[in-house]
């Protein structure tokens, strides 16, 4: 493993200040990240006032960050491990940097979609290369444990931020300061990066397979694409198509892993015991994470009547839960606890979660909050676990790859979770407002609340608390089947991770290598 400026601590020795220091200063690209998916829901009315664009390029400005992000993730994963990990994320920052200064000052719709797709190539560089540097920067289990835990938490936490900063900053200022409050994190990155950050890469890499990219992508993004439109536009046959045309590609995707002499992904990571079980459960996380907020940010505003800025302060308040969550998960852990165990717990405790919130009225604030917060909490232990599970049975050299499929399996994840409850309280909703409605009312609470305001007095009120009525028993039945998977995830866990051992220091390189292997008796935590 090469490394420039940086002394990389050997196998096992503590990190100083030195690496906690950088640590912070990966911490504030990856929240700007996370916050970019959620950043614009205030900024889009003032952007659509200036620039005009059509529906359908207002669709494009909201999702071509999450859509070039999702499919590049692999890609980048791998290119880091190739090229070095902090070149990656240095260049990741530059465009990140540059494209948030061009949407900032965009003056067509056209240059906004083009820039916030640049900004998904840089978000796409900044997040698997943040994790594997903590990888090569922690290498005592306990310290790596407590670095993910807070990865993990600001991850979190930067989706329901971005909302908040969203609203403040366009409350005082233009729509383009949303994005220039980018600059500031990506400049200190850059100028501090090659000073507190090592440069790691995989030694013997390969040569890079090119083909992989587009194959990659013709995976992901038509299964991402259909799987989130499903739960708003319903199971149309585009949608469907959508999803199978990816399907297709992720098999051909596969079988070129399989058979090219350098992939983009290898094989070899799934050999290891512990890699499969962390990506999987990681994917049932995320989708339990994002099926909840499907429902939740539509109550606080719909049901209870909140104002978006009023639901997203709201929203804030279960992170105080989030915040804690994973740092006992890794006390726990290391004071001996199994980690099946810890991870069966958190699945248990976000299935909790998903009980409270099947016990909602339709006046029920402090209930939702403390449901939601309950279920964040459990997720993350799950996340901030499987995550340092998953890296630390890989072999450093392949920590990017590594950290790339574990978000490419979120991702997924985030999508069927909407997609899977939010058809399943779609469903409920329709049955429970009945068919002697206006058909915008039938199809979703908000077109009922909107017709509902255009009717006389009692009339549009009875209208708008049947619609709220039946939202809520959607959200119920969404909420008991959210619950029955994660505790199905627990029994999971419990089956698949019950075998995979902790010790208390890394084995050394050779050791660390030996995991890849089908002989390989333990994985090392």
């Amino acid at each position: 493993m090469t490394n420039s400026t940086s002394t990389t601590p050997a196998p096992g020795a503590l990190a100083g200040r030195r690496e906690w220091t950088a640590l912070g200063v990966l911490m504030l690209p990856l929240l700007l990240v996370s916050m970019d998916v959620s950043v614009l829901y205030f900024a889009i009315p003032s952007i659509s006032a200036d620039l005009e664009p059509t529906g359908t390029q207002q669709l494009w400005i909201f999702d071509i960050y999450a859509f070039v992000l999702a499919g590049l993730l692999m890609t980048m994963g791998s290119l880091g491990d190739r090229i070095g990990r902090r070149k990656l994320l240095l260049l990741g920052a530059a465009a990140f940097g540059t494209a948030s200064l061009i949407a900032a000052y965009a003056n067509s719709p056209e240059t906004l979609i083009a820039a916030r797709a640049l900004l998904g190539i840089g978000g796409a560089t900044l997040m698997p290369s943040t994790m594997a540097i903590i990888r090569t920067m922690f290498t005592d289990p306990g310290q790596r444990a407590k670095a993910i835990g807070l990865w993990s938490g600001v991850m979190t936490g930067g989706v329901a931020l971005g909302s908040v900063m969203s609203g403040v900053l366009v409350e005082y200022f233009w729509w383009g300061s949303v994005f220039l409050v980018n600059l500031p994190a990506m400049v200190l990155l850059l100028a501090l990066g090659p000073i507190l950050l090592p440069e790691s890469k995989n030694p013997e890499p390969g040569r890079f397979d090119l083909l992989s990219v587009p194959l990659s992508m013709a995976a992901v993004l038509p299964v991402i694409y259909g799987i989130k439109e499903i739960p708003s536009e319903g199971w149309k046959t585009q949608y469907v198509v959508s999803v199978a045309v990816g399907l297709v590609f992720a098999a051909l995707f596969v079988l070129r892993q399989r058979t090219a002499k350098s992939p983009l992904i290898s094989p070899k990571l799934f050999r290891g015991r512990g890699f499969a079980p962390a990506v999987v459960l990681n994917l049932v996380s995320s989708f339990g994470m994002m099926g909840s907020a499907y429902f939740t940010t539509q109550y606080l505003q719909s049901v209870l009547g909140k104002s978006s800025m009023e639901a997203a302060l709201w929203s804030l308040l279960p992170a105080v839960l989030v915040g804690v969550a994973a740092p006992v998960a890794a006390q726990l852990v290391q004071k001996g606890v199994h980690r099946a165990h810890v991870v069966s717990g958190g699945f248990t405790v976000a299935a909790c979660g998903y009980g409270l919130l099947a016990l909602t009225g339709t006046d029920s604030l402090w209930l939702t909050l403390v449901g939601a917060g309950v279920l964040a909490s459990g997720i993350v232990v799950v996340m901030s676990q499987m995550m340092d599970l998953a890296l630390s049975t890989v072999p450093v050299a392949n920590a990017g790859t590594a950290s790339s499929l574990l978000e490419t399996g979120a991702e997924f994840g985030g999508a069927l979770g909407m997609a899977v409850l939010g058809s399943i309280g779609t469903a409920v909703y329709r049955n429970e407002i009945g068919t002697g409605v206006p058909a915008p009312a039938h199809e979703t609470l908000g077109g009922a609340l909107a017709v509902a305001r255009q009717m006389p007095g009692r009339t549009g009120d009875a209208l708008a608390a049947a619609a709220r009525d039946a939202f809520t028993s959607g959200m119920h039945a969404a909420a008991i089947a959210g619950a029955v998977i994660l505790l199905g995830a627990a029994v999971l866990a419990t089956a698949t991770l019950r075998r995979v051992h902790v010790r208390d220091a890394e084995a050394p390189e050779t050791q660390r290598a030996e995991i890849a292997e089908p002989a390989a008796e333990k994985v090392l935590v």
